[in-house]
């Protein structure tokens, strides 16, 4: 039996980051060590789409720095055959504990690899199938053949992302890295009746940008900006006629959220107080309180007030660290998905305008 050539783990664990680049769903546990190994171990024992081979996931485990180095098919076909079988005692110099199995099949296999097309499963194999169930994707496996060179590699990656990745996926990877900037120093933001105002580039930035750009006129009717602040409160657009308008006056007060929305469809208007979340401070119940308490002295009855925490993706560390906290009654969105809302909901409501 022939084997697929081989690199070693280290150059695939430099490879992996450009494959997945930064914005990636899981990228973290796709581009570290331990993936890296795993797939080393995939294509060492052949375990590719479209052969007969399938990995378990305790064959990683099994891997030695020595086996690594043996490198003709012989030694291959004969580990891949070995490490099948029952374990016969501790290996030396095994490459993880034996019950660091599970971590590698739940947080680099199925959460991970195979959520981002680098993996496949073996279908039809019940759950408590000893044989091995995981494969590397064909065209994934051609990236990592050591005959590349480094722009067509980085070429191939990009073709394979666009084939391959859903496109959340896509979503992601674009608004993470995307720093578009107008004036060299600056993020172009464009409100809904067509001004432009600039931004300081930078997380919080991106997100206000899609807050207003895209959150907007999908979730609202006839979206207005009324504010729109920076880190550190630092007023960026600020529209008092809008305000005046709608019965609202806008104190200077640091309370404000970050972005100040109102939907002017509706019979009533529709107040919408946006939080953007780079690290920490989503719209709780302390927040949502004050803000409540703003709104009416403008005579804003709740029912005509959203509440909504914007964060770049919902697999980033903010909205994992925040989410416990987010009040009831407001929504979760997410720059990476702009077409869906998290509904925190208190009751039958809906924030009315909104897209299924």
């Amino acid at each position: 039996m022939s084997f697929p050539p081989l690199i070693t783990w280290r150059d695939i664990h430099l490879r992996l980051p450009v494959i997945f680049p930064v914005g990636m769903q899981n990228r973290e546990r796709s581009v570290w060590e331990i993936a890296a190994k795993t797939i080393f171990v995939m294509l060492y024992a052949g375990a590719i789409e479209g052969r007969a081979e399938w990995l378990r996931p305790d064959q990683v485990t099994r891997m030695t720095d020595a086996q690594s180095e043996r490198t003709d098919d012989e030694a291959r076909a004969e580990w891949a055959k070995a490490s099948m079988a029952a374990s016969k005692g501790e290996a030396p110099g095994r490459w993880y504990a034996v019950n660091t199995r599970e971590s590698i099949r739940d947080d680099t296999i199925r959460y991970a690899l195979i959520q981002n097309g680098a993996v496949i499963e073996r279908p039809g194999l019940p759950t408590t199938s000893p044989a091995g169930r995981y494969a590397l994707q064909a065209e994934f496996a051609e990236l990592l053949d050591p005959a590349l060179d480094e722009a067509t590699f980085a070429a191939r990656a990009e073709v394979w992302r666009d084939r391959h990745l859903n496109a959340g996926a896509l979503a992601r990877i674009a608004i993470m890295r995307r720093r578009a900037v107008a004036d060299g120093d600056y993020l172009l933001v464009t409100f809904p009746n067509g001004e432009a105002r600039r931004l300081t580039p930078g997380d919080s930035a991106d997100i206000a940008k899609s807050v207003i750009e895209v959150f907007a006129p999908r979730f609202l009717a006839k979206p207005g900006v009324i504010f729109l602040s920076e880190s550190g409160a630092k007023v960026v657009a600020r529209d008092d006629d809008l305000a005046r308008a709608i019965g609202l006056d806008i104190p200077q007060d640091r309370n404000l959220p970050d972005v100040g929305l109102v939907d002017l469809g509706p019979t009533h208007p529709k107040l919408v107080f946006v939080e953007v979340v780079a690290t920490d401070g989503p719209i709780n119940e302390a927040r949502k309180a004050s803000l409540l308490e703003i709104a009416a002295k403008a005579g804003f009855l709740q029912e005509h007030i959203a509440f909504v925490t914007a964060f770049l993706d919902r697999d980033d560390p903010p909205f994992r660290k925040t989410v416990g906290s987010l009040a009831w009654g407001s929504y979760a969105w997410f720059a990476s998905e702009p077409e869906k809302l998290i509904v925190f909901s208190d009751g039958p409501k809906a924030l009315e305008g909104a897209q299924a």
